[in-house]
C-alpha cells in the first residue's frame, strides 16, 4: 500500500478494481499510452484513491507482472510425483507442466500479454523458464541423451523456450491448437528425437 491506511473490504475492492481496469487498458493500449487518469476513470474512483494503493503507474504495472510470475512459478516449480529417471519420465513431466502453463495462459490472456511479452520483466520470466527446464533435464538424468543430438544443451533449451513463446502467439492464443495438443507437439519435437532415429534405423 502506497500511503498508510488500514484497508477494509471496500478498500480491497477498490484496489482490485483498479488492477482489473489497468490490466484491460494496458493490454489494449500499452503501458506508455495508458494514463493514471484513464485507469481511475475506468474504475470509477478518484485519483487520490489510486494513490492510496499504488505509488505510481509503474508500481501498479509491476504488481500485475508479479501476479503473472507467481502463477507461472507455481506451475513450473511444482514437484511431480514422477521419480523414475530417464527420457520417458522427463517427457511426461514436461508435457504436464507445459500443458498447465498453456491452460494458465488461456485463462489469463491479458496478464500474459504483459508478463510474458511486453514488460521488461518478461525477459526474467523466460530466463527462469530456461533454468527450470535445465534443472528438469538434470533431475531426470537426460543430459547425456540430449548431448547425443549433437547440439549444446543450452541451445536446445533456449530454442525450446523461443519456440514456446512463438507458438503461444501463433497457435495457442489463436486457438488453432488445444493446450494439451500443443504441449505434446512441442515437447515431442525437441525431446523425442532418439525414438525417431531408432525407428528410421530399424526401417
Amino acid at each position: 500500500m502506497a500511503r498508510g491506511r488500514k484497508v477494509n473490504s471496500n478498500g480491497e475492492r477498490s484496489k482490485q478494481l483498479l488492477l482489473e481496469k489497468a490490466l484491460e487498458l494496458f493490454s489494449e493500449k500499452g503501458y506508455h499510452d495508458t494514463k493514471i487518469s484513464d485507469i481511475v476513470k475506468a474504475a470509477n474512483v478518484t485519483q487520490p484513491t489510486f494513490y492510496l494503493y499504488f505509488e505510481s503507474k509503474d508500481s501498479l504495472y509491476n504488481d500485475l507482472n508479479k501476479r503473472f510470475q507467481l502463477g507461472f512459478d507455481e506451475i513450473m516449480s511444482r514437484q511431480s510425483e514422477e521419480v523414475e529417471k530417464g527420457v520417458d519420465s522427463f517427457v511426461r513431466v514436461l508435457k504436464q507442466k507445459i500443458h498447465m502453463l498453456f491452460v494458465y495462459i488461456i485463462e489469463n490472456q491479458k496478464l500474459t500479454k504483459i508478463g510474458l511479452f511486453e514488460s521488461e520483466q518478461s525477459i526474467l520470466v523466460k530466463s527462469q523458464l530456461t533454468q527450470q527446464l535445465t534443472h528438469l533435464i538434470h533431475r531426470y538424468d537426460c543430459a547425456h541423451v540430449l548431448q547425443s543430438y549433437c547440439a549444446d544443451i543450452n541451445i536446445i533449451v533456449d530454442s525450446f523456450v523461443g519456440s514456446l513463446e512463438r507458438l503461444i502467439l501463433t497457435n495457442l492464443l489463436e486457438q488453432k491448437k488445444l493446450p494439451c495438443e500443443l504441449a505434446s507437439d512441442l515437447v515431442h519435437l525437441y525431446f523425442l528425437r532418439e525414438v525417431t532415429t531408432y525407428i528410421s534405423q530399424a526401417e
